[in-house]
């Protein structure tokens, strides 16, 4: 029996990669190992490279690092700046294969709503 997928109201190819821009992507030590096969690195390798670590109020977390970019102040460093998609879709960690965790993604929404309402569907917007 296949599994039924629920219908979803977004289309991440017409969307810059507003997810990505998020500042805390954190990652799992499952996550970490995943992009270190994918490399070919070790666990503390892809750790030194790909992440930093987060501590603050109780929190103690990998964070994936950034870097600047052209359309949000900084998005992950994975994320092609001129295709707009994930450079490591395969190895990406578990929280963007989660996201946005429903039928509906709320910057797509709102994006889709001002593309059509100002009639250029190549408009970009920082929603920060």
């Amino acid at each position: 029996m296949t599994p039924i997928r629920p219908r979803v109201f977004y289309d991440c190819s017409k969307c810059p990669g507003y997810c990505c821009s998020y500042g805390r992507i954190a990652l799992t030590n499952r996550d970490i190992s995943r992009l270190a096969r994918h490399f070919g690195l070790t666990d503390d390798q892809a750790r030194t490279r790909f992440t930093y670590n987060y501590r603050a109020d109780g929190v103690d977390e990998w964070i994936l690092r950034h870097r600047k970019d052209t359309v949000f102040q900084s998005t992950c460093r994975f994320l092609d700046p001129d295709t707009r998609r994930c450079g490591v879709y395969e190895a990406r960690p578990a929280v963007c294969r989660q996201y946005p965790d429903g039928p509906h993604c709320g910057y797509y929404t709102f994006l889709k709503f001002e593309r059509d309402h100002q009639e250029d569907p190549t408009l970009v917007i920082d929603a920060r």
